[in-house]
């Protein structure tokens, strides 16, 4: 069990302004912020990034949006960090998710739900070495 894991404020929250309100729920929760950046990924990256989905058929529709409008990604800490991330974020589609999530909060749809958080410890290293070198990670 790892103390870190990956999120990503996705292009939908960002674009209708709720990525301080996110980001407050997160800290609000116990996570420690220990690195972020505000990026707009290019279509190859975002495609580099879910790499894993390939195969998939919504691959090219995730890659679109993911590169549709700039994203938050950010390094969060907090013990047991993975499963109370996932928690906190609530199911991927928000009208299944917990009341309180932010998931339920500020997700339209499945496919823009708001935020990514890592499924596993190994994926939440994967993930944020993806985006942040050892220089910015605090």
């Amino acid at each position: 069990m790892s103390n870190r894991t990956f999120t990503m404020v996705k292009p939908d929250a960002t674009s209708k302004g709720y990525t301080g309100a996110i980001l407050q729920q997160i800290t609000d929760a116990g996570f420690t912020i220990k690195a972020m950046k505000w990026i707009h990924l290019s279509e190859k990256q975002a495609g580099a990034f879910y790499a894993v989905h390939k195969e998939r058929p919504f691959y090219g529709e995730l890659v679109a949006f993911m590169s549709s409008g700039p994203i938050v990604a950010a390094i969060l800490e907090k013990e047991n960090a993975v499963a109370d991330f996932r928690t906190l974020i609530g199911a991927t589609n928000p009208a299944q998710a917990a009341e309180g999530t932010i998931r339920k909060k500020f997700a339209s749809s499945i496919g823009e739900n708001a935020v990514h958080g890592s499924d596993s410890d190994e994926n939440a290293a994967i993930e944020g070495s993806f985006f942040f070198s050892g220089l910015e990670i605090f």
